[in-house]
C-alpha cells in the first residue's frame, strides 16, 4: 500500500502551496490594517463591564469516572477522565494513576468533534462516511452500547472516542461538560493576534473561494494546524474514498471500522505535513514583518490614498451591480434573518443574567443566614468561577439551539448554523465572567468600609444592581455587534458568489492602478470584497437601528450613554485577580505553591445520584465480555512503539510513515508517546497554546467541591516541568496515547 503515500502527500503539498501563498499576501495587508487601526484608533461604546484575564490555573473544570470503549481489545473499560484549565479530555487507567501522577491513556483535543447521546445518531453517521457500506439486517453494528446512556465523540477525519455512564444525570453533566471542551477547542484561533490570526482567516476564505466554494464552513475549528488538516482532507477524502473503500475487505461492520481507522492515519499524516509547511511560511512572513512595518509607517498616508483611489475605480464598476443584486435578492430578507438571530440569541443573554442574579442572591441569602464574612469568602470562591461552570451555562448555551434559519438558510448557502451559536454561547461566556469579575472587584473595594452582615447584605445588593445596568448596557453592545457580524457572514459570501460571473473577471486591470512599493499591503480582490460589504452594510445597519428603537429584545439604542458611567471602575481592573481563599481565611502562613496544586479545587462538585448504580470499580467487571481474559499490562512498554492495529490499517500507516515522514515518523503520525516521560507540550495544540485567557470557574453550587487531588499547573500538554519522573510500561496493549486531536 506504499502507493498511498504520495498522493497524500502530493495533494497536501498542492493545498498547502496555493494556501501559503494566500497567507503571504493577506499577511502584508493584514499588517497594514493593524498599524493603521494602532495609528488613527477607531470609535465604539466603551464597556461598562471589567475584563478579567485570570486562567483557571488551580482548577479543573471536571473529574470523574466514565467508561470508555477500547477499539483494540473490543472491551469496555472504567476510566478515570479528568478536563483540567486547558480544556482538553485526559484519560488515566483509575484515580489513583492520576494522584500518582502517571502518564494518561489518552490525550483528547475535542476541536471539530461532535458530541452523540445516542447509537443510532452514530451508526447513521458512519453509514454516511462510506456509501454503499451499510450492516445488514440482523449483523452486528459498528457499535453497541452496554448502557442507555452512550457519550461519543464523532468527527469526520479522526478517530472517533466512545464513552458511556450509568445513568441519564450523569449523561448530562457529562454532555455539558463535553460540550464545552469542543466549544473552547474549536475556538483555537486567538483574538489576541492582530495580524497572525486575520491574516489566516483570510487566506482560509480566499483560498476556499478560489475553489468556489463560498458561505460558512463548519471545519474552521482548532488551531491553524488542525483548519488546514481539515482544509486538505475535505479534497482529499473523496478520493481515498474512492479508491480505498472498494479494497476494505470483510463485513460491512469491520470495513467501517477499517475505514475510520484508515481516515485517522492519513488525518494525522497530513497534520504533520501541514504543520510543517505552515510553520516555514508563518516563518518567512515573520522575517519580513520588520522591513514591511517599517514601509508601512514611513508610507502610511500615500498608501491609503493609493488604496482609496484603487477603490474608487473598483466602486465605480462594480457597485451599480452590486446594489440591484442587493435591492432584489439581499434586502427582502435581511429582517427575517435578523429576527431568526436575535430571538435566540437574546433569549440567551437574558438567561446569563437571571444566572447570574439568582446565584448572586442565593449567595446573599446564605451568608446572611450562615455566618458572614466567613461564608462570603466560601461562596465568592465558587461564584468568581461561574462563567466556566459547563453545566450551570448550559441553560444559557441550550437557548442558542433554536436558532434556525430555515430557508433562508438555503437561499443563502449556510451550510448550518453551528458556526453562529457557538459564536454567540462565547460572547454569553465571555459576558457572564466580565458581571462577575466587576461584581468581585467592587465587593472587595467595599469590604473594608462594612460592619456586619445587614450592611454586608445591604451591600451586595446595591453592588448586584449596579454590575446588572452595566450588564444590560454591555449586552445589547455585544449583540448588536454579533448580528451586524452575522448578517455580513451570511450575505457577502452570496454576493460574492452572485456577481463573480460579471465582476471577478474583470478585476485583473485594475492590479495596474497599484504601485509596486505598495503591493503588499493593497490587493485587488481584498478591496473589491470591501466594496461590496459597502454595498450591504448601510442596509444591515439599518436593520440593526431599528430593532434597537423599538426596544426589541431589549437592545439600546447607539445614542444610549449610561449616566452611571463609572470613570475610574476601570482602573480596578488593572491589578491582580482577587484571591478570596488566601486574602480572607486567616491562615498565618501561606499554602505552600505545590500543596497547593495538589489541591486544586474542581469547578463542577462530582455528580452525587440516588439512583442506586453501582459503583464503577464493581460495573467495569460486568462490562468485560464473560469468559474473556481481562487485558495484559505490560510491564515494559518500548518508547514510541505505536498501538498495533488491524493487519490493512497497519501496513498504511507503517507505508505512510515510512515513505513521507521518514524514520521515527510514526510515532508523530499515531500520536504514540513515550511511555517512560510525559507527553511533550505542542505550541500547535489549542487545548494551551491557542486557549484564550480566562478566569476561573465555579465549584457546584449544589454540593462541596470534590475532594480529589488534582494535578494543578502542569496539566498534560502545558508547557513546563514536573517533579516526579514518570515510570515507563503504563501502555495498554492496543491502545496508544492520543496527544494531538
Amino acid at each position: 500500500l506504499t502507493w498511498l503515500c504520495c498522493p497524500v502527500a502530493e495533494k497536501t503539498g498542492k493545498v498547502l502551496g496555493e494556501f501559503c501563498r494566500c497567507y503571504k499576501e493577506q499577511f502584508g495587508v493584514a499588517l497594514f490594517n493593524s498599524v493603521r487601526y494602532e495609528i488613527e484608533g477607531a470609535g465604539g461604546p466603551q464597556a461598562q463591564l471589567l475584563h478579567g484575564k485570570v486562567p483557571l490555573e488551580d482548577h479543573v473544570i471536571y473529574s470523574g469516572n466514565i467508561f470508555q470503549y477500547i477499539e483494540e481489545s473490543k472491551k469496555w473499560r472504567n476510566r478515570f477522565c479528568v478536563v483540567p484549565h486547558n480544556y482538553g479530555l485526559v484519560l488515566y487507567e483509575n484515580k489513583l494513576a492520576y494522584e500518582r501522577e502517571l502518564p494518561p491513556r489518552v490525550l483528547v483535543n475535542s476541536a471539530g468533534y461532535k458530541i452523540l447521546t445516542s447509537v443510532e445518531q452514530y451508526l447513521e453517521l458512519v453509514n454516511n462516511s462510506l456509501p454503499g457500506v451499510t450492516p445488514k439486517s440482523g449483523h452486528s453494528p459498528i457499535l453497541k452500547c452496554p448502557t442507555d446512556f452512550p457519550l461519543i465523540l464523532w468527527h469526520p477525519y479522526a478517530r472517533h472516542y466512545y464513552f458511556c455512564v450509568m445513568t441519564g444525570k450523569e449523561q448530562e453533566k457529562w454532555r455539558a461538560v463535553f460540550q464545552d471542551c469542543v466549544r473552547h477547542c474549536n475556538n483555537g484561533i486567538s483574538e489576541d493576534s492582530k495580524v497572525e490570526a486575520p491574516a489566516f482567516t483570510d487566506a482560509i476564505r480566499m483560498y476556499r473561494q478560489s475553489k468556489e466554494q463560498y458561505g460558512t464552513w463548519d471545519m474552521l475549528c482548532g488551531n491553524e494546524t488542525q483548519v488546514l488538516s481539515n482544509l486538505v482532507m475535505e479534497e482529499l477524502l473523496p478520493e481515498l474514498r474512492s479508491t480505498i473503500g472498494p479494497r476494505l475487505k470483510g463485513k460491512a461492520p469491520e470495513r467501517q471500522r477499517t475505514w475510520i481507522q484508515v481516515s485517522d492515519a492519513v488525518y494525522r499524516m497530513v497534520y504533520e505535513l501541514a504543520k510543517a509547511q505552515y510553520d516555514a511560511a508563518v516563518a518567512r512572513c515573520e522575517q519580513e514583518r520588520p522591513q514591511l512595518e517599517s514601509t508601512i509607517r514611513t508610507d502610511m498616508d500615500q498608501i491609503i490614498t493609493s488604496k482609496e483611489h484603487l477603490a474608487s475605480k473598483i466602486r465605480a464598476f462594480v457597485l451599480p451591480k452590486a446594489e440591484v443584486c442587493v435591492r432584489n435578492h439581499v434586502q427582502p430578507y435581511i429582517s427575517s434573518i435578523l429576527e431568526a438571530l436575535m430571538t435566540p440569541t437574546s433569549q440567551g443573554f437574558a438567561e446569563v443574567r437571571e444566572v447570574f442574579f439568582k446565584e448572586v442572591t442565593d449567595m446573599n441569602m446564605n451568608v446572611v443566614n450562615e455566618g458572614g464574612l466567613e461564608k462570603l469568602v466560601e461562596y465568592m470562591e465558587k461564584l468568581s468561577h461561574l462563567a466556566f461552570h459547563p453545566v450551570k451555562m448550559q441553560s444559557c448555551y441550550e437557548k442558542m439551539d433554536q436558532l434556525k434559519l430555515e430557508g433562508l438558510q438555503q437561499r443563502f448557502d449556510v451550510s448550518s448554523t453551528s458556526v453562529f451559536k457557538q459564536r454567540a454561547q462565547i460572547h454569553m461566556r465571555q459576558q457572564m465572567d466580565d458581571a462577575v469579575y466587576t461584581f468581585e472587584t467592587l465587593l472587595h473595594q467595599e469590604l473594608g468600609k462594612l460592619q456586619g452582615k445587614d450592611d454586608l447584605c445591604k451591600s451586595i445588593q446595591r453592588i448586584l444592581e449596579r454590575v446588572l445596568k452595566k450588564f444590560d448596557y454591555d449586552s445589547s453592545t455585544v449583540r448588536k455587534k454579533f448580528f451586524r457580524e452575522a448578517l455580513l457572514q451570511i450575505t457577502i459570501p452570496f454576493l460574492l458568489k452572485k456577481l463573480a460571473p460579471t465582476c471577478k473577471g474583470e478585476l485583473a486591470k485594475f492590479q495596474e492602478l497599484i504601485f509596486e512599493d505598495f503591493a503588499s499591503f493593497i490587493l485587488v480582490e481584498n478591496t473589491y470584497e470591501e466594496v461590496v460589504l459597502q454595498s450591504v452594510m448601510k442596509d444591515i445597519m439599518q436593520a440593526v437601528k431599528e430593532a434597537a428603537v423599538q426596544r426589541k429584545h431589549n437592545l439600546y439604542r447607539d445614542s444610549m450613554v449610561m449616566h452611571n458611567s463609572d470613570p475610574n471602575l476601570h482602573l480596578l481592573g488593572e491589578g491582580l485577580a482577587i484571591d478570596w481563599s488566601e486574602e480572607y481565611s486567616g491562615q498565618p502562613e501561606a499554602e505552600p505553591a505545590a500543596d497547593r496544586r495538589r489541591r486544586a479545587k474542581q469547578v463542577v462538585s462530582v455528580i452525587q445520584d440516588d439512583e442506586g448504580a453501582l459503583p464503577y470499580g464493581v460495573v467495569a467487571e460486568a462490562l468485560l465480555q464473560p469468559g474473556s481474559p481481562e487485558p495484559r499490562e505490560p510491564e515494559e512498554a518500548h518508547p514510541g512503539v505505536p498501538p498495533s492495529p488491524p493487519g490493512a490499517v497497519k501496513e498504511i500507516r507503517e507505508a505512510l510513515a515510512q515513505e513521507s515522514l521518514g524514520d521515527g515518523a510514526e510515532e508523530r503520525l499515531m500520536n504514540g508517546t513515550d511511555g517512560g516521560a510525559p507527553p511533550s507540550p505542542r505550541a500547535d495544540v489549542p487545548a494551551e497554546a491557542e486557549v484564550p485567557h480566562a478566569t476561573p470557574a465555579p465549584p457546584g453550587a449544589q454540593s462541596p467541591p470534590a475532594a480529589c487531588r488534582q494535578r494543578g499547573d502542569n496539566e498534560p500538554g502545558e508547557h513546563g516541568e514536573r517533579s516526579p519522573p514518570r515510570p515507563g510500561g503504563t501502555t495498554e496493549s492496543g491502545e496508544g496515547v492520543q496527544t494531538e486531536f
